[in-house]
């Protein structure tokens, strides 16, 4: 569903590390407004910022460093996170998508995918860009596979079933894939509560990674 209001992001960067000046667009169609934060990040849990944020945008140099200090920072905060960095090694990538966040690689998105993964994060989802999308894969490519046995829970996915799933596995939210498949936003999620069922998957992030091979703990 989308938000019946703009969104407000907080900006978790260093002071002059932000590219987009003019984000949001004043008709930007889901960001409201945009909040900028420091390391260490600490205002996040500070008035007027605690409560008022929606998502969390980090942008970071290395996301492995900088993902675990910003989730330390935020406490128990509960904002989703969209991580912008130009790391797009495969290892990296999985981490972050692992931790639930989206993954947008620098040059490889426009400001309406920033504003479509911001919107994608406050509903449940982790967008990536197609870079992050290639190396998630590539990734799971790489990880111990289930086999027979991921074959069997594939195989418990009807057709429809099977094709949402090949389109949340490249980072799309309910709304996106109701587009693709022609389907309501409602359907589709419906769909997604019976695919999480089957598959014994706590969200979209633990569904992905078994749905891609990948026999590794999971932590959301």
């Amino acid at each position: 569903m989308v938000p019946s209001r703009k969104l407000s992001v907080a900006l978790a960067c260093a002071d002059a590390d932000w590219p987009y000046e003019d984000w949001p667009a004043p008709d930007d169609p889901y960001v409201g407004r945009a909040l900028p934060v420091s390391p260490p990040y600490r205002a996040l849990r500070e008035s007027p910022l605690e409560g008022a944020v929606d998502v969390v945008v980090l942008r970071c140099q290395d996301p492995v460093v900088a993902f675990p200090e910003l989730l330390r920072a935020m406490g128990a905060m509960s904002a989703p996170v969209v991580v912008v960095s130009p790391r797009r090694d495969c290892e990296t990538v999985v981490e972050v998508f692992r931790g639930g966040a989206g993954y947008l690689v620098d040059g490889d998105y426009c400001i309406t995918m920033l504003s479509s993964a911001v919107m994608a994060a406050a509903v449940g989802h982790a967008y990536l860009s197609p870079t992050a999308c290639t190396a998630l894969r590539e990734a799971a490519a790489r990880m111990p596979r289930g086999g027979e046995a991921t074959e069997r829970m594939r195989s418990l996915l009807s057709p429809r079933e099977r094709e949402i799933m090949e389109l949340l596995a490249t980072g799309l939210g309910a709304q996106e894939i109701g587009v693709r498949l022609r389907l309501s936003e409602k359907t589709v999620r419906n769909n997604l509560s019976n695919i999480y069922a089957k598959l014994d998957a706590r969200g979209s992030t633990e569904a992905v990674l078994k749905w891609l091979g990948a026999a590794l703990p999971i932590r959301v």
